[in-house]
């Protein structure tokens, strides 16, 4: 069982003092022995002084950081060993914290809040997750059912193994999804209901969506290269042969855009080959660093008795 003092919440927020008034008072009543933070993103409305009200840990940015950079905070002021992360929009209820422990409690080191078709904001929006859920299954090769959802539970110290690669925006939860399936930590999906949310969203959904895209193709290479660079290695192979294969059979010879395309398919192979072995030399040294070894009493004892006796003797010397 988990005690209280081992449970972080972490709430993310910047003009979220509505938003705040739903959900906090539950949230206080049912968890009011666990550490709960509030990080309040350079906020211009009452979201830190509703916090305090309800006496939550508030720390305030000085400025509007992003929430990437939100939780990261949180995590560094969270003392406890398994960290909750909850939107601090009304979105999230304090009554699915419980099923996702529950889950967590059976060996995985990351729990997720999966929201169904009919919980997203909008179809759009919707359209937009699932093709980033459909990008990310095929890159870590198990299923990604919300690769976007801010709530989820997680183990406190291998959260922060990530923190450095984890940007300041809103990919902090593509980020620590592909990271932990990619690390082999084990991941799980729980379906919460959420709610409508309450004021307006922070969300620009181009640009934000071409972030979430390119950092879903960054872990990728960080973790597993060859799975983005076999696909262009082989499109520009196959490439260069069906350009092989049209100019002899129109010109009877090999051009030279031919062998431009199959050399840099074999240059782009070479290079993920590369990668790949970078990614592993590096999590070999992270995971298997040699322990420091344990030296015998009895040789410890003998050696500090040896210092002390040539300390002695170099002081008589002076003398």
């Amino acid at each position: 069982m988990m005690s209280d003092s081992s449970i972080s919440i972490i709430i993310p927020a910047k003009n979220e003092a509505e938003g705040l008034k739903t959900f906090l008072p539950l949230l206080c009543q049912q968890y009011a022995s666990n550490e709960i933070i509030l990080v309040d993103d350079g906020s211009t409305d009452d979201t830190a002084n509703i916090a305090k009200a309800f006496g939550l840990k508030v720390i305030s940015h000085p400025y509007s950081m992003g929430n990437g950079a939100s939780l990261k905070t949180g995590a560094r002021h969270a003392t406890g060993d398994i960290l909750i992360f909850m939107d601090g929009d009304g979105q999230h209820q304090a009554s699915d914290i419980q099923p996702l422990l529950k889950k967590y409690q059976q060996g995985y080191d990351l729990v997720v809040g999966a929201r169904s078709k009919h919980h997203q904001a909008s179809t759009m929006r919707w359209l937009g997750n699932s093709l980033y859920n459909a990008i990310a299954t095929s890159l870590v090769g198990q299923p990604v059912l919300d690769l976007t959802s801010g709530f989820r539970v997680v183990n406190a110290e291998k959260f922060k193994e990530f923190m450095h690669l984890i940007p300041n925006g809103f990919s902090c939860p593509t980020t620590i999804t592909l990271a932990f399936f990619r690390s082999g930590y084990a991941v799980a999906y729980v379906p919460i209901e959420v709610k409508q949310r309450i004021g307006v969203s922070h969300l620009k959904p181009l640009s934000d969506g071409l972030k979430f895209l390119l950092i879903i193709y960054k872990m990728a290479t960080l973790y597993s290269p060859l799975k983005i660079f076999i696909p262009f290695a082989l499109l520009h192979f196959i490439a260069g042969l069906a350009n092989y294969a049209y100019t002899y059979s129109i010109q009877g010879r090999f051009t030279n855009m031919s062998a431009v395309l199959i050399s840099a398919s074999v240059i782009i192979f070479l290079i993920g080959l590369i990668s790949e072995q970078i990614t592993c030399l590096m999590y070999s040294n992270q995971n298997n660093q040699p322990a420091v070894p344990e030296r015998d009493p009895d040789t410890q004892s003998k050696n500090v008795a040896t210092n002390k006796r040539s300390k002695s003797e170099h002081a008589q010397n002076r003398n």
